[in-house]
């Protein structure tokens, strides 16, 4: 499909990974922050095999009036957030959306939102599009192959040509053309599975280089469908969520985790997106990254209390980490090329 590194490796399932941070020549810590990401919540119209934060159609969980008034506090008050990055779930499917978006762009700030594209064509959101034109909304949308069999197989069946569709769509309104409508695709690479034809071994791959990859989507995309794009962002499967519980179930995670640290790159640890980075949930708790909020590992004030939105303008700085929390999937930060929200970090 892609030109990935694909490496086996047969390791035995009891195989003790080197803690995360005993692989840093330093403590982790945290730089002045400049993003500010905000996870919606979790309600989702699709329900993707990779999703690292469990979202689909019947999760409930997302931002409440209360957390939303913060959050919008929080953007006015601080002028050192230069990018809001929305997520979810389908973050225009859920509250806040909106506000958020009106109240940073007249703050001033760059607006990132993480769609899956096809939200474009569920009842009652067919304005997305016009939407986040109209407010200069920076998208990055998911499409993890060029392929559409690759992309169904991850994301469920049909989502391939929905997704082409509002490519299409975006396109005509002038995304990945105008300079201020910015268009990034996301590339994950296949979940790894156990190879039945050679009981033990298991393959796993890096993802391939990110400036070869996106001369191939751009290539494919504009022959068969007449679509162009800005940038194309490489991300790194961690094990969390459904991708880290399908790896158990196949008794993988411990190797994967293994094959990561295996390919730790130190030359990515300055540009990892948790430095500089606050990632807030839908009940208004705050985390180093995205995949912290997940495994459910708050950042916490100097007294050991989890750091609130609450907190943070109580305190009047969003300058209150030091060192950042680490776990063994930040090797998946780490491996290779590096992944974060941005793509490849070397």
């Amino acid at each position: 499909m892609h030109k990935s590194q694909t490496i086996a490796i047969n390791l035995p399932e009891n195989t003790v990974v080197t803690p995360f941070s005993e692989r840093l020549e330093a403590p982790l810590k945290k730089a002045p922050i400049s993003v500010l990401q905000i996870n919606l919540g979790k309600r989702c119209n699709l329900a993707c095999t990779h999703c690292h934060v469990e979202a689909g159609p019947n999760r409930t969980e997302e931002l409440s009036a209360e957390v939303c008034d913060r959050l919008i506090a929080l953007i006015r008050q601080f002028p050192q957030i230069e990018t809001v990055d929305l997520t979810g779930g389908a973050p225009e499917m859920l509250y806040g959306f909106k506000p958020i978006v009106e109240a940073a762009r007249l703050a001033g700030k760059q607006v990132m939102v993480r769609s899956n594209l096809t939200i474009y064509f569920e009842e009652g959101f067919g304005d997305i599009p016009n939407y986040c034109a109209q407010h200069q909304v920076h998208i990055v949308a998911s499409l993890p192959c060029y392929l559409a069999d690759n992309v169904d197989k991850m994301r469920g069946h049909g989502v391939y040509d929905a997704s082409i569709r509002a490519l299409q769509w975006l396109n005509r309104l002038g995304y990945g053309q105008d300079p201020n409508l910015k268009l990034d695709l996301v590339y994950n690479p296949p979940i790894p599975t156990r190879d039945s034809s050679a009981p033990g071994v298991r393959p796993f791959s890096l993802t391939p280089d990110q400036n070869q990859l996106e001369q191939d989507y751009r290539v494919f995309l504009q022959k068969h469908f007449g679509i162009s794009f800005s940038h194309l962002l490489t991300i790194t499967n961690l094990p969390v969520g459904r991708t880290g519980q399908y790896l158990e179930r196949q008794q993988l995670y411990q190797p994967y985790v293994q094959f990561l640290a295996d390919h730790f790159n130190p030359r990515t640890v300055a540009g990892l997106m948790c430095r500089n980075e606050l990632s807030v949930d839908y009940r208004g708790y705050v985390y180093d990254c995205d995949f912290n909020q997940m495994a459910e590992i708050p950042a916490r004030m100097a007294d050991g209390e989890p750091l609130t939105v609450a907190k943070l303008l109580a305190a009047g700085t969003l300058d209150v980490i030091d060192e950042i929390q680490t776990a063994p999937y930040c090797y998946g930060c780490t491996a290779g090329c590096g992944s974060s929200c941005g793509g490849a970090l070397t």
